[in-house]
């Protein structure tokens, strides 16, 4: 989970909190208060509205499993924004004082309890909202690090493979270089036990003449 998206989720929360209460007291107001009130509420509206921005553009630059999640999460504040979008057209609409008018003189107290509860509603939704966010950032750092860390033991696992293929390359290049001077050695002993076997039959050969010979003559 992006730290920065966090900041502007928390902002975003903040803000839509505000509007809220600032709506429920603009819908009791009259005149230059209520259009002060109201001033207040668009400058928040286009506050919040950067905040949506910013949280989409964080999220799509993401890696793709984060980013799923944080825009399934950014729909609902779009939607809370769209709410207080319409709660505010409603303020504004010509009919609005004289309506707002009626509700209060017909309901009193009524209304003013469930605008607290309403209220309370949104600030405890926020709320849980936050606490959802941090359990899932807590979570996909815990995620991120298991693997990072299985990454790492990987490349090890790689690095010591690859040295263990180049000792082995090495080992037999050495043994291709001891068996071709082995059959240097075996060619030149072979040859000279051939040069050998001829010299010997030659020596052989040369005894047998002689001792004919000898016999020979002393036949004679």
């Amino acid at each position: 989970m992006s730290q920065v998206f966090e900041g502007y989720e928390r902002q975003y929360c903040e803000v839509s909190a505000n509007l809220s209460r600032k709506c429920t007291a603009a819908a009791a107001l009259n005149g230059e208060q209520k259009k002060q009130k109201l001033s207040e509420i668009k400058a928040g509206l286009d506050d919040a509205e950067a905040l949506i921005r910013k949280m989409d553009l964080e999220a799509r630059s993401l890696q793709p499993s984060v980013k799923a999640t944080l825009l399934a999460k950014l729909r609902e504040y779009k939607n809370d924004l769209n709410n207080l979008k319409t709660e505010v057209k409603r303020l504004t609409s010509p009919n609005a004082n004289l309506a707002a008018r009626d509700e209060l003189l017909e309901s009193g107290m009524a209304d003013a309890m469930m605008a607290s509860a309403d209220q309370k509603g949104r600030l405890l939704m926020s709320t849980e909202r936050l606490n959802q966010s941090t359990d899932r950032i807590k979570e996909s750092r815990r995620t991120m690090l298991e693997t990072e860390e299985l990454g790492v033991s990987i490349l090890q696992d790689l690095h010591q493979q690859r040295q263990s293929l180049l000792h082995a390359h090495n080992t037999l290049h050495g043994v291709d270089e001891n068996v071709s001077k082995s059959k240097k050695i075996l060619t030149a002993m072979s040859r000279r036990m051939s040069r050998n076997k001829w010299i010997i039959g030659s020596i052989i050969a040369s005894l047998v003449a002689a001792i004919i010979l000898i016999l020979y003559f002393k036949l004679l």
